[in-house]
């Protein structure tokens, strides 16, 4: 007979693409993974995987075998949180990736309330600047700022969220304050790497105006921005999430240059195909009711 845990570890292990890593993301150990895989293989009389020191990778059998049984692991989990949620609670494991710094600045203080409310839920906040890939890496789900790049997910607005071009007036004193976006060319500026230098893009009724400043700085983090532009090195577009409070204090000016950068939203994203569970729908709504509308960063 085979074993639904058994089903479950194949669908870990391939979503992790190691062993150790699905034993770590399965809160197992290395050979507890390795017996469901091989009772799992006995029960079904072929080999689903080709292990190695260096790489695992799925056998024929094993990438016929996948498709179904990544159904299988989603109904069941599924099934789980759907009793759970007639009970009232919602429990079990959630996985979601996030940006470093709204997830420190924000993020964070909106999720405690949520998982004391839900005491059943079990959720594991990764956070990195980079794109996952949201099904190879086994995430229910990404909360991002800023156009959504993956036309396979399925994105929940939490927020609205604007960026403006902020400086420190030391910088600003020493250079001058550009009055137009065609002055920006003359300046120094700090430029996020994972929208590139030609980030600062402004749209208008005759198409987009894209400036190209100098870079002083590039950097995939936006607490760093922020500490960069308040050090007077350059100009940084920013969202006001991170810069509300030193604009609100005076420590970074907003310069502006007759153009505004695109309006941009903080979703959480998931995969297209795969039905949410209740426990990603209660998330998002519990993001959106503490962040608010207009989000009170804005205020």
């Amino acid at each position: 007979m085979i074993k639904l845990d058994g089903i479950a570890t194949f669908v870990a292990v391939v979503e992790a693409g190691s062993i150790s890593e699905a034993a770590r993301r399965l809160r197992l150990s290395k050979s507890v993974v390795s017996d469901r895989l091989a009772e799992l293989e006995r029960s079904l009389g072929v080999r689903l995987m080709h292990r190695s020191t260096r790489r695992l990778s799925l056998t024929e059998d094993g990438i016929t075998f996948r498709e179904r049984a990544s159904r299988i692991a989603c109904e069941i989990e599924e099934a789980m949180a759907e009793m759970a949620q007639r009970s009232g609670a919602l429990i079990g494991p959630l996985r979601i990736s996030a940006p470093v710094t709204f997830g420190r600045m924000h993020l964070g203080p909106a999720v405690y309330p949520f998982l004391a409310q839900h005491p059943g839920i079990e959720l594991t906040l990764d956070l990195d600047d980079r794109r996952v890939d949201l099904s190879a890496e086994g995430y229910d789900a990404v909360v991002r700022h800023g156009p959504l790049l993956d036309s396979r997910l399925v994105a929940w607005r939490l927020a609205p969220s604007r960026r403006v071009l902020v400086a420190s007036p030391d910088y600003l004193a020493r250079y001058g304050t550009p009055a137009a976006a065609c002055d920006l060319e003359g300046h120094r500026g700090i430029f996020y790497t994972n929208r590139g230098v030609d980030d600062w893009r402004f749209p208008g009724p005759d198409g987009a105006t894209i400036v190209r400043g100098h870079v002083a700085l590039r950097v995939n983090n936006g607490d760093m921005m922020r500490d960069a532009a308040l050090s007077g090195i350059g100009i940084a577009l920013l969202p006001t999430f991170i810069v509300g409070p030193d604009i609100a204090s005076g420590r970074l000016l907003v310069i502006d240059v007759g153009r505004r950068s695109a309006p941009e939203f903080i979703y959480v994203a998931h995969f297209e195909g795969r039905r949410p569970s209740a426990k990603l729908r209660a998330f998002a709504d519990c993001m959106r009711e503490a962040f608010g509308e207009p989000p009170y960063w804005e205020h």
